[in-house]
C-alpha cells in the first residue's frame, strides 16, 4: 500500500528545490548587476578617495619622513632643501591607475602675485622610498595649452604624463620629477584671451604666480633641490611659450624646459600700450640678453609636429634655434613626422625624441642614502 505521505514529501522536496533554484538565480542576478554597475559607480567616483585629505608631511600618508618646517628648511645635505612650511591643505584629485600614486590639489593664495588659483601636484613613487628620505627631488612645472583655466589638463591620467615619468625613471630615461600643475591663466580664454604667463600691467600677475608662488608652494611642502639644477618647465602651445619664456627670463631659478609646439613671441592683445613690458617677456630678446651675459647655461628642448598648426610653428622654432642656439643657450629639436598640435602626440615623444633624457642629464636628481 502506498504511503500517502510520499506525495507530500515529494511536494515539499520540489518546493525546496524551487526555492534553492530561485535563490541561486537571485544571487547570480545580483552578481551580474553588480559587475555591470561597478564600472558605472566607479566612473562617478562612488568608490574612490577623491576629495579626501592627503598630507605629504610626517604626520600624513607618508612622504619619506619629512616634516614641513621641521628644520626650517635646513639639511645636512647641502644640495637638499627640506620642506620649509607651512603645510598646504591637499585633497586627492585622482589616482594613477598604473601604480596607485595620487594626484593632489590645493588652492594657493599667491603671496607675491596676489592671485589665487588651483595647483595640482604629483610625486613619483621614489619619493616615498626610504632610501631617498633625506634627498631632494627635481621639480617640473607642467603647463597646458588652451585656456589653462579652471583646470590644468596635465592632472588628468588620460594623457599619462605621470605614469610615463614613472616608467621613464625606471628605464633610466628621466629623473623622477615632482610635477607641479598650476592653472595657467586667471580666467577662461573667452574670445582667445590669454595672459602670456606674464605680469601684464593692470592684469593679474601670472608671471609671478608661475615662477614665484608655485615654486614657493612646492618648496614649502616637498623635499626639493636647492639650486636651479632641480627646476624645469614643460608645456604645450601657450604653456610651451610660458615655460620657454620663464627659463630665459629667470635662468638663475630654472635650468631647462621642454616646449611642445610653442609660440615664440608674446602676442596677447592685453599687451596693447605696453611695448616695453612686452619686450621684457619676449624669448628672442631674452635669449639675446642671456648670450650677451654669457650665462648661465639653459637647456631648451623643443618638439613640434608636421601637421596642422604645428606645421606653421615649425619654421619659427627652427629660426629661433638657428639664431639663438649658441653660447649658454643649449637647444635640442625633435620633429614628430605626422604629429599634430596635441598633448597625446607630445607626451610619448618626450622620451621617443630623447628630450626628457637630455634635460635630465643636465639636472640634479635624488641621491640615495649611502
Amino acid at each position: 500500500m502506498t504511503d500517502p505521505r510520499h506525495g507530500a514529501y515529494q511536494s515539499r522536496g520540489h518546493r525546496r528545490a524551487s526555492r534553492a533554484k530561485r535563490w541561486i538565480l537571485g544571487v547570480a542576478a545580483v552578481t551580474v548587476l553588480g559587475l555591470i554597475a561597478w564600472p558605472v559607480l566607479n566612473y562617478f567616483d562612488v568608490f574612490s578617495d577623491k576629495g579626501d585629505a592627503i598630507s605629504f608631511g610626517q604626520g600624513g600618508s607618508g612622504a619619506g619622513g619629512d616634516k614641513p618646517g621641521g628644520d626650517g628648511g635646513k639639511s645636512a645635505n647641502s644640495k637638499v632643501l627640506m620642506p620649509t612650511g607651512p603645510e598646504a591643505k591637499f585633497t586627492v584629485a585622482g589616482t594613477v591607475p598604473e601604480n596607485g600614486t595620487k594626484i593632489a590639489v590645493t588652492t594657493l593664495e599667491g603671496k607675491k602675485s596676489g592671485f589665487t588659483g588651483k595647483v595640482w601636484v604629483w610625486v613619483p613613487p621614489e619619493y616615498k622610498d626610504p632610501k631617498y628620505a633625506k634627498s631632494g627631488f627635481p621639480v617640473m612645472v607642467a603647463l597646458p595649452g588652451g585656456a589653462g583655466y579652471p583646470t590644468n589638463y596635465w592632472m588628468g591620467t588620460d594623457l599619462k604624463l605621470e605614469s610615463s615619468i614613472s616608467q621613464w625613471s625606471k628605464e633610466g630615461k628621466s629623473l623622477p620629477f615632482i610635477l607641479a600643475m598650476p592653472v595657467l591663466n586667471p580666467h577662461p580664454d573667452t574670445g582667445g584671451l590669454y595672459w602670456d604667463a606674464s605680469d601684464i600691467p593692470g592684469q593679474p600677475k601670472m608671471g609671478t604666480w608661475l615662477t614665484e608662488d608655485v615654486p614657493d608652494l612646492i618648496k614649502a611642502n616637498f623635499r626639493t633641490v636647492k639650486s636651479r639644477d632641480g627646476w624645469a618647465f614643460m608645456g604645450s602651445s601657450t604653456g610651451g611659450f610660458a615655460g620657454l619664456k620663464s627659463v630665459l627670463q629667470k635662468p638663475g631659478q630654472f635650468k631647462a624646459v621642454i616646449a611642445s609646439g610653442p609660440d615664440i613671441v608674446p602676442d596677447s592683445r592685453l599687451w596693447a600700450g605696453h611695448d616695453k613690458e612686452k619686450g621684457e617677456n619676449n624669448p628672442n630678446l631674452l635669449a639675446q640678453k642671456l648670450i650677451a651675459a654669457k650665462g648661465p647655461d639653459v637647456y631648451l628642448a623643443f618638439q613640434v609636429g608636421t601637421v596642422g598648426s604645428d606645421a606653421q610653428a615649425k619654421p619659427k622654432i627652427e629660426e629661433f634655434i638657428a639664431k639663438y642656439g649658441k653660447g649658454p643657450v643649449k637647444t635640442k629639436l625633435s620633429v614628430i613626422q605626422g604629429g599634430g598640435h596635441n598633448a597625446k602626440t607630445y607626451v610619448p615623444n618626450m622620451a621617443g625624441g630623447g628630450l626628457i633624457q637630455w634635460i635630465s642629464e643636465h639636472m640634479q636628481g635624488p641621491e640615495p642614502a649611502s
